[in-house]
């Protein structure tokens, strides 16, 4: 008899293991899964709680550490599900096993659907920003025509990207706010000549106004980027049920000439907490108005509303966002908070980018928005390798 560890994380050592057996992709993916430890943090419980947890935990062989009203909770996730059941656990347990069964993760989602199809999830999608406006943040002036637009794109295709994510409204701190029919004449031109030129792209238009979003779709965009999540203008996601459209849920708050300001960035209960409570009813919002939820992406808006030290804490917890059910994409690209790490201004800060794209994919994220795919592909790429989902 031999007995080997399984190297790296377990789950992940459990699936190579079962794949080296013969059992099928996603019955290991499921099974491993099962088997992923988890920890959470119990606060303010009462004493006839914590002592029906520690024998609970016992019976289920979950690590258990208490305090006067605390306690720590470890232990994989199928055995954590045994105790997330309000009408089977004892009566003292109720409350902790509904609150910890809405916390638990499911399935990570495996595929993103858009009128292009199915975009699989099962290794990285890189979403390359292009602006045609004359005053983002990072290239503002660069692609405002169709052709260097069309230059652009092809440049960001041949690097990697998958989608190509077209905004005419710079959201950065301080920026003048766009009408509707400028924004118009700025995107939807590039959409039309991008669907023409590449229409193997999956395009989107980085927009929170409907009309804009219409005639982007007219023209041959297929995902709409939302960064408001819908609170601008709620008509948004009527649209996208309507048409079918992708839709990417990024939270935020404050108007749009706020949006990427730290002005918000008060979070009294938690960054996390916050992010997660906000999204969740924006996700809330787009079912009511008839968007399938397979046809829904959730980013966490780093940078927007949260200051550096927010987004670094959002950026390490980023695998909590696994329990809205919905795949996570991150837009690190050059942000304020790599600046703030790295001393690096906008345009040196591509390594770092991409630093924070690996430990997105490592923590959950499936999707990147980024203005250099290079950089980010390879580094995805090595991430990917060593924890392959």
């Amino acid at each position: 008899m031999k007995l080997v560890p399984l190297a790296g994380r377990s789950e992940d050592a459990v699936r190579d293991a079962l794949l080296s057996h013969g059992w099928e992709g996603g019955l290991c993916r499921t099974t491993a899964a099962g088997l992923e430890s988890l920890t959470y943090h119990v606060t303010e419980a009462e004493s006839a709680t914590l002592q029906a947890l520690v024998r609970a935990g016992a019976r289920l062989g979950l690590d258990i550490v208490t305090g006067a009203d605390w306690a720590l909770l470890t232990g994989p996730r199928a055995r954590l599900s045994a105790l997330a059941r309000p009408g089977v656990v004892p009566e003292s347990l109720a409350e902790l096993a509904a609150v910890l069964g809405h916390a638990l993760p499911g399935d990570d989602p495996v595929i993103w659907r858009t009128p292009a199809g199915a975009l699989e999830l099962d290794r990285p999608v890189l979403m390359g920003i292009l602006n045609p406006t004359p005053d983002s943040f990072s290239d503002g002036g660069r692609h405002t025509t169709v052709e260097a637009a069309l230059t652009r794109a092809a440049e960001l295709l041949a690097a990697g990207a998958a989608i190509l994510d077209v905004g005419g409204e710079s959201t950065r701190p301080g920026a003048a706010p766009v009408a509707a029919r400028e924004e118009r004449t700025r995107v939807v031109p590039v959409i039309g000549a991008l669907a023409r030129s590449f229409p193997r792209a999956v395009l989107s238009v980085d927009t929170t106004k409907p009309e804009v979003a219409r005639a982007a779709l007219d023209a041959g965009a297929q995902i709409i980027n939302d960064v408001s999540a819908l609170r601008l203008d709620p008509a948004m996601a009527a649209l996208a049920a309507e048409r079918g459209a992708g839709l990417v849920l990024m939270h935020s708050r404050g108007a749009a000439g706020t949006l990427a300001s730290d002005q918000h960035a008060r979070y009294p209960e938690g960054v996390i907490p916050a992010v997660l409570a906000e999204l969740a009813e924006a996700l809330e919002r787009a079912g009511r108005a008839g968007v399938l939820a397979e046809h829904i992406v959730v980013d966490p808006g780093l940078g927007f509303g949260k200051t550096p030290e927010q987004s670094v804490e959002l950026l390490r917890g980023l695998g909590l966002l696994r329990r809205l059910g919905r795949p996570v994409l991150i837009g690190p690209s050059r942000k304020r908070f790599l600046g703030t790490l790295t001393g690096r201004p906008v345009e040196e800060r591509d390594v770092a980018t991409a630093a924070a794209c690996a430990l997105g994919w490592e923590a959950g994220a499936r999707i990147f928005r980024i203005h250099e795919p290079g950089p980010v592909r390879d580094a995805l790429a090595v991430a990917h390798a060593v924890r392959p989902r």
